[in-house]
């Protein structure tokens, strides 16, 4: 069963990750031939101040 995580900053809408885990199940099925139904995917919202990008966070940075 493939598992896939993705990190993202906070602040997608709901729409957006319905299509992230629509693609990258569509993704996993055609490279490696898993049935939809055994893919799963866990999107983590991670917040902008725990986000470090070349040592600022990304609140920071106005991300």
């Amino acid at each position: 069963m493939p598992f896939a995580q993705i990190y993202m900053i906070e602040g997608r809408t709901e729409a957006q990750k319905k299509a992230v885990i629509e693609k990258v199940t569509q993704a996993l099925h055609e490279a490696v031939g898993a049935p939809k139904e055994n893919v799963r995917v866990w999107i983590h919202d991670v917040p902008k101040e725990n986000w470090g990008i070349a040592g600022v966070s990304a609140k920071d940075l106005g991300r």
